[in-house]
Order: structure tokens, then sequence, then C-alpha cells
């Protein structure tokens, strides 16, 4: 892992809906972020989970406490000092009252059980599609959790234990000495992967590229009086550098006077959605083909740097290329600074010392976290989707249903026609196979 940084994105999130005090992520030393506790404060089906867990927890850390205060003095939820008035307050609020009358502790958890249950679900667009849902899910569901016994048993294997939950927070989890599993993205993965017994290989979406790469490229845009970032769509990956984007801090990328993409119409369709995804003004260059075997992006971007420096006075350039021809770019304007970013299996060896020895700083797009665009990726899927099902699925219901009358010989007036439209074509349904055969399936 040289010259990469750990990613909290998903530890912190885990950590808020199960309960961890405020305090943990305010403390810089604990690894919870205090900027994803704010964020995800201000969405309702979390805060609802994670009122739930804290009322959980406190049921059963405190339960030889909580049992005789119920039994014999009378008391509830909102009379013991271990439960939070403001969250009962607010699930009361949000529809939960969770407040019974001669109710103990264990009918309690089993009852916060049902909630969490019921109400999980709706935070599964909080974590990004590449982690397994399930796996989260099951974290914050009791094994057997509407059983009495079941909840005891439970209750023993986690106050037995405390020190193998994160921060003492009750999760359904098979406690093992790890240490704090919630210490980053990637350990907390890992292990969360092997309790289910997978295995989770794409370390790239857990980690990022470190602080020496990321000041590099900072201290490169603050000495420069304008700065441009010049693509070759050929040669470059759409999505990595959307990651790379969001890995980086808004306010240096501030900083950059635009992004030119120099694209050949063969290239992924993913660069017309980028700017969509960038605060920084993005220029679309589509360079058309005389010799349709033969692309142009090469020296039109080349051609484009030149304007930009003489016309425009950029003086610094960032070149996203793996291509070793834009060397010669490069070294033919020695007044003006460069910055390349490449793809490693893209580069060379050839092109990678020809930087070194020229004193220009060069990084991989391959080092930064690419877990932060699942949104990039899904608005990818759904147009292409819905392209391939316009392709398949656009038909003209007026010139179907006139072949179908003239094929079974039935004249039907308008009214007729109009209620066969509402009753069977507008109530067709889909159906897709085992094998992935997508049919019209009419309703009886």
């Amino acid at each position: 892992m040289i010259g990469k940084s750990e990613t909290y994105e998903i530890v912190s999130k885990i950590a808020y809906l199960a309960g961890v005090k405020k305090s943990i992520f305010e403390n810089e030393f604990q690894t919870p972020d205090i900027e994803w506790y704010n964020k995800i404060n201000e969405v309702k089906e979390a805060r609802i989970i994670r009122s739930l867990c804290k009322i959980r927890t406190a049921l059963q850390l405190y339960y030889r406490q909580i049992e005789p205060a119920m039994l014999y003095n009378l008391k509830n939820l909102e009379t013991l000092p271990y439960f939070s008035a403001d969250d009962i307050k607010q699930l009361r609020e949000w529809g939960l009252d969770i407040v019974k009358i001669n109710y103990r502790p264990n009918r309690y958890i089993i009852d916060m059980n049902k909630y969490i249950l019921n109400n999980i679900d709706a935070c599964r667009n909080l974590f990004p599609l590449w982690l397994k849902w399930q796996y989260i899910r099951e974290l914050f569901i009791m094994p057997d959790g509407f059983l009495e016994d079941k909840v005891k048993l439970e209750w023993g294997k986690f106050t037995n234990n405390l020190d193998s939950y994160p921060y003492q927070v009750y999760i359904n989890w098979n406690p093992v000495n790890d240490g704090n599993i919630l210490y980053n993205d990637r350990k907390f993965v890992k292990l969360l992967y092997q309790q289910h017994g997978d295995i989770f290989k794409d370390n790239s979406k857990v980690s990022d590229a470190g602080a020496l790469v990321k000041n590099n490229i900072y201290n490169f845009i603050d000495v420069s009086d304008k700065t441009v970032l010049i693509v070759d769509c050929e040669n470059s990956d759409p999505y990595k550098l959307c990651s790379t984007l969001r890995s980086l801090s808004d306010e240096e990328l501030k900083k950059v006077h635009k992004i030119i993409l120099y694209d050949d119409i063969h290239t992924s369709k993913a660069w017309g959605l980028l700017e969509r995804y960038t605060r920084i003004k993005v220029e679309h260059v589509m360079i058309e083909r005389v010799n349709k075997f033969k692309s142009l992006v090469d020296i039109r971007l080349t051609a484009g740097v030149c304007r930009e420096f003489y016309e425009n006075h950029v003086d610094s350039f960032i070149i996203l290329s793996s291509d070793s021809d834009f060397w010669g770019l490069i070294s033919s304007l020695p007044q003006a600074s460069f910055l390349v970013m490449i793809e490693n299996e893209k580069c060379g060896a050839d092109i990678k010392e020809a930087l070194e020895e020229g004193g220009i700083f060069y990084c991989s797009l391959d080092d930064f976290c690419t877990g932060n665009i699942d949104d990039l990726k899904t608005v990818m899927l759904k147009n292409e989707l819905q392209n391939e099902l316009d392709a398949v699925f656009t038909i003209n219901i007026n010139e179907l249903l006139d072949n179908i009358y003239e094929n079974c010989r039935i004249p039907l007036n308008k009214t007729e026609r109009q209620r066969f439209i509402d009753k069977y074509v507008k109530t067709l349904r889909l159906s897709i196979s085992g094998d992935g055969i997508m049919k019209f399936i009419l309703n009886a």
C-alpha cells in the first residue's frame, strides 16, 4: 500500500447507524468522520435506525439495572437515564411510538428488532452498489430476534465480548479478536466479507492516493497562474478521472480553469456526462475522422495545448494520457509547466523514464479511490438500458391492435377498443426467466 491512504466512508456510516456516540466522531484520534456524521444526520431514515440501535444497545448494556427498575419502580424508557429523550420524542413524531406500558427489557429488545427490520432497507442507498447490501443489512438484524430465549443468548454473547464490538455498540457480529473493526474501510469490508465466508478483492474501492501524491497536485495548481486539465479521451478512462476528481479537494479544484476533452466518436459515452459530475467547466471537443481508420485526437490535442498557451496564456497543463507521443508536446513547450496523469496498464516504462528525467511529476489514476462514482455508473447503465429497450420494445400500439383485429376478424368500435387497451395493454407486466429471457405477460 505504498503511497496509498485509507478511506473512512463505510465505517463512518456503519458507526452512525449502529449508534456510536457523537463524541467518537468528534475525536480526531478516532476514525469515524464527523463530516459523514453531519451528512447522514440529515437523513430521516438513517436517524430512525440510529435511534433504534441506540435504544437496543442500552437495553442490553444496562439490562441488570433496567430490569428491576421497570419491575419494581414502574420506570420506563422515558424515565430512565440510559435512553435519549430526544430519540424517543423524534421517533414518536415519525410515527414510531415505542414506549409501552408494563413492558420488560426483553420485550423492548424484540420491539426494537422488529422496528429495525422494517426500516433498515430504507438505508440501502447510503451505501455504494459495489458493497453487498445483504452483508450490511445483516449487521443490524439480531438473529431470531423475535424469540425471547434467543434474545437472551445474543445479550450474553454481546455483554461477554464487549471489546470485540465496535465502541461497545451492538451489531450482529461474530466476536473475534480483531481490534477496532471500524478502523478503516479496507479492514472493515475485508472482515465483513470474511464473516460471510466471502473474500473482498477490490482494494481500489477502499483506499485512496496518499497525501504525497495529492499535495504534489495541489502545489502544482497553487503555483500556477492558470491551469487547464487536458484529456486524451482515447487513452483515458472517464470513470477513473471522475473518481480522481472526487478524491481531490474541492477548494483546490476550484483553481483549475477548465477541463478540455479531446474526444473521438469511438470512445466511451461517459465523457458526455462528465460535466454533470464535476464543478469544473468542461469543454468537450468532438473530433471527426477524415479517414475512418485514423484518429486525429493526438494532433488536435497538441494544437489545442499550443493555442491555450500562446493565445489564452495558460501556463500550466495537467495532461491526462498514457500515450508516449505526448512527450514530444511536453518537451517542445519548456516555458509551460506540465503534470501528467497516467493509467498503469496503458503506460510503458519509456514515458515514465522520460518524465522522471525531465523533472515532471506524474501520478497514476489507478491510485485514487474508485468507490465514489456509483451515481455516474448508474446513470450510464440506466441510459444505455433505456436505449436498448427503446430499440427492442418501441411499439406503435395502434398499429399492433389493427393487426390483431384484422387477424382475428373482430370489428371493435372506438369504445370497445379503448376498453381493451385499458384492461389488457396498459396492464401488461414483464416476466424475466431464470436464463434472462424477458417477455410481456397479459394479466388474466
